[in-house]
């Protein structure tokens, strides 16, 4: 059996035609988009389509699409210019978001003194949504909403819609880390009132290195780098113009085959969890992660009934590449924050292990995994 991998919440394997994109982009396509020969021009032109054809694929317009490094740059930017440039005072995020969010946060409490809140979650990863409304009510501060669309560890779905309608109601910002969700759900920006959102290509099968982030019409945007003023001057950088025509085509054919592919995926999760069963009754699964309409279909969150610090060691000598936790807390001996908040005293010391699929994954990988945990638990 060739090595298996089962950990595409971390990142996945890039598209055959992206690279093709990338190759010919590299190679016809070298000019600064910045400057004003034809060279530097046909490489603005084609950052400029990419970013009209990306924002269609949301219902917003080219100009509310801002071109990043990354997911976690992303979040950065907007949490910044909410306090920096848009007066808020206090944000309200709950203690289980990714770190892209908590930690930037928990600085600029710091360095702002803004108020800083958390929203109470359940012993499922639910949000708390009259709590958040008690919070919202609560004070008369400029304030934002940070809550991620799906969990990253989990897969817990947020009532999106429901959260963006309590801020609207409540005169508060909305900023959620879609992250793992965009290139697996279809997002409309017109219907879903959400005024930040995220995005990271190598998620949905793009290259790394590339990401953007959707402020809603109407917010000024103060760059956190400059010297250049690029991106209409909210983000001074040459344009890195490869990745950004191969996130807009890894965009394209998610969307093209997004149903498809949820299909497949979903059933592949499906028969997982059925098998993982026939192991031991004593399996469970974290969050809501078990539940294919409350949680993401392409990631499954486990807690073994035993404590085997070596299980992802054992795993991946078997070939199988999973996760315990956030891939960007790989190397770290902390366990994870989002399974400590949840879980009960006795339940957190058991081995959780994340496992996550994608349109590439097969039954077949599914079945070795499925034997080879026989033999280790």
């Amino acid at each position: 059996m060739n090595p298996i991998y089962l950990d595409n919440a971390a990142t996945t394997n890039i598209y055959q035609e992206v690279i093709a994109v990338m190759q010919t982009s590299m190679s016809e396509n070298f000019g600064n988009p910045s400057s004003t020969h034809q060279f530097g021009r046909k490489a603005k032109a084609t950052v400029e389509t990419a970013r009209k054809n990306i924002a269609k694929h949301f219902n917003v317009s080219a100009a509310e699409i801002i071109f990043t490094a990354s997911g976690t740059e992303a979040d950065n930017l907007i949490l910044y210019n909410a306090v920096l440039n848009l007066g808020v005072t206090r944000i309200i995020t709950s203690k289980i978001e990714h770190h892209a969010v908590l930690h930037t946060c928990e600085f600029l409490q710091e360095s702002r003194n803004i108020t800083l809140e958390y929203v109470h979650v359940d012993a499922f990863g639910n949000i708390d949504e009259l709590h958040l409304e008690e919070l919202l009510k609560a004070s008369k501060k400029k304030t934002l909403v940070s809550l991620m669309m799906i969990n990253n560890e989990i897969g817990n779905l947020l009532s999106i819609d429901a959260i963006a309608n309590l801020c609207k109601l409540n005169n508060a910002l909305f900023h959620s880390d879609t992250v793992q969700a965009i290139g697996h759900y279809k997002i409309d920006l017109q219907v879903t009132l959400v005024d930040f959102v995220v995005a990271s290509a190598h998620k949905f099968h793009g290259p790394k290195g590339v990401g953007f982030a959707f402020f809603r019409k109407g917010f000024g945007i103060l760059p956190m780098l400059h010297g250049g003023d690029q991106e209409k001057g909210a983000r001074s950088s040459t344009e890195n113009v490869h990745a950004i025509l191969g996130m807009e085509k890894a965009l394209e054919i998610a969307h093209n085959a997004l149903e498809e592919d949820k299909s497949y995926v979903k059933n592949l999760k499906t028969y997982f969890i059925n098998e993982l069963k026939e192991i031991s009754k004593d399996i469970q699964f974290n969050g809501l992660s078990e539940d294919l309409e409350k949680s993401s279909y392409t990631i499954l969150n486990v807690r073994f009934p035993v404590k085997n610090d070596m299980l992802l060691f054992s795993l991946d000598l078997a070939g199988i590449a999973v996760s315990g936790g956030s891939a960007c807390q790989s190397g770290s001996n902390k366990g994870s924050h989002v399974l400590a908040e949840m879980l009960f005293d006795g339940e957190d010391d058991k081995t959780s292990v994340r496992f996550s699929f994608s349109k590439f994954t097969k039954k077949e990988e599914i079945d070795f995994t499925i034997s080879k945990l026989q033999e280790m638990l």
